[in-house]
């Protein structure tokens, strides 16, 4: 078990490092390509729309055809897209590889918290995705620095290139170590048509549908505040880029450091114990900072703290809501887990260039959208509710 939680954890960094190691190289990438800002951010664009996609895609897929068909040759294919990438000629074709980049590798996404539904449950469940999805936040932490270090030394194309073996050595582990955690009398059979009635079973269980939303909520907490956040500590706590950077680092340690302790928490307190603990510390936490914003009585420690109590309550809730939607689908862990990443890339889409609308000079929409995203997952929360009594 602990090397098959290894290889996931490597199939699943390669996103995040996909997302952000190359981003110091936009200016430099707008030279190189012929174009302006607008257009490399469309290389990012088309990746997560491929990311989104393949996530409807490829989890049903391993549904039917088992788990380790999709994560190899998903796999494979990131290795080329990537390869690729850093090969491309013009702008046009970047963006269509980043799109195929993000397709392909959401198998390593989508399709290993599949496996972990499969091979485990309730504490033991909640215990593998919180390291799962813990040591994934490393990855946007050190992304950025890795990738500065990489464009300092050669040029935005190497960075493709150390994502291409980074995504090489992800699937090798793949190939040894997960097995196949999806036996044939377990698979869904019948083509689109029974993709398309499994999806519809699943978005119909409340249970599954409310820790989903309450998953995707606060999610979309967190990308407020990534929306935000430059803005807040440059113009209205007046910090350097430098200082800026140490401020991010520092919630992104401080999430990381959260989510190895719920970890700990797991086997002590139930999921759902947790969950709602974590729904309290996030929806209190972001109230206050709106409270503050809304006074301007903006205080960097005050700040930073209240930010530092607002992560540790994300983690809290992303891991154990998570867990407790994938425990409601066993029968169909790809199409649930494909489900609860396509909500929460659309709801974090949403709400990140919300925060902006306010102008660069104002914290409030950021910090409202913070308290209102941690609103909805409370109320989301009370739809699991609603079905256990039904059940019952």
């Amino acid at each position: 078990m602990p090397v098959m939680t290894a290889a996931l954890v490597l199939l699943a960094f390669v996103m995040p490092l996909a997302t952000d190691m190359y981003l110091p190289a936009f200016p430099q990438m707008t030279g190189d390509l012929h174009t302006d800002a607008s257009g490399v951010q469309l290389t990012l664009t088309a990746f997560l729309i491929g990311m989104g996609l393949g996530q409807l895609v490829l989890g049903p897929l391993s549904d039917r055809f088992g788990r380790r068909a999709p994560i190899l040759i998903g796999g494979l294919a990131c290795v080329l897209a990537t390869a690729f990438c850093a090969l491309a000629p013009s702008l046009g074709w970047l963006v269509v590889l980043r799109f195929l980049q993000g397709f392909s590798g959401a198998a390593g996404v989508v399709v290993g918290r599949a496996v972990i539904s499969d091979v485990a449950k309730g504490d033991k469940a909640a215990r593998l995705l919180g390291v799962l999805m813990t040591l994934m936040g490393i990855a946007p932490v050190i992304a950025p620095v890795v990738g500065g270090a990489v464009i300092e030394a050669g040029d935005w194309r190497d960075v493709f290139w150390v994502l291409s073996a980074a995504s090489l050595l992800a699937l090798a582990a793949a190939a040894f170590a997960v097995p196949e955690s999806l036996p044939p009398e377990r698979r869904h059979r019948g083509g689109v048509a029974a993709t398309a009635r499994a999806a519809r079973e699943v978005l119909g269980n409340r249970a599954y549908l409310g820790h989903t939303l309450c998953f995707g909520m606060a999610l979309a907490v967190l990308f407020c505040y990534l929306g935000g956040a430059s803005f807040l500590f440059q113009n209205l706590l007046g910090l350097s880029v430098g200082r800026t950077s140490a401020a991010f680092a520092s919630v992104g340690v401080v999430s990381v450091l959260a989510g190895l302790a719920v970890t700990k928490l797991v086997g002590r307190f139930s999921p759902t114990a947790l969950l709602r603990a974590g729904l309290g510390v996030m929806t209190a936490c972001s109230a206050a900072l709106c409270a503050l914003a809304l006074a301007d009585r903006l205080n960097l420690v005050v700040v930073l703290v209240l930010l530092y109590a607002a992560f540790a309550g994300i983690s809290l809730v992303s891991i154990n809501a998570a867990a407790l939607a994938l425990e409601r689908v066993p029968e169909a862990a790809g199409t649930g887990s494909a489900l609860l990443g396509t909500v929460q890339s659309l709801l974090s889409a949403v709400a990140a260039p919300l925060v902006g609308l306010g102008g660069a000079h104002t914290a409030v929409p950021m910090f409202t959208g913070m308290t209102v995203a941690a609103l909805l997952a409370v109320a989301a929360l009370r739809l699991t509710g609603t079905a256990a009594r039904r059940a019952s």
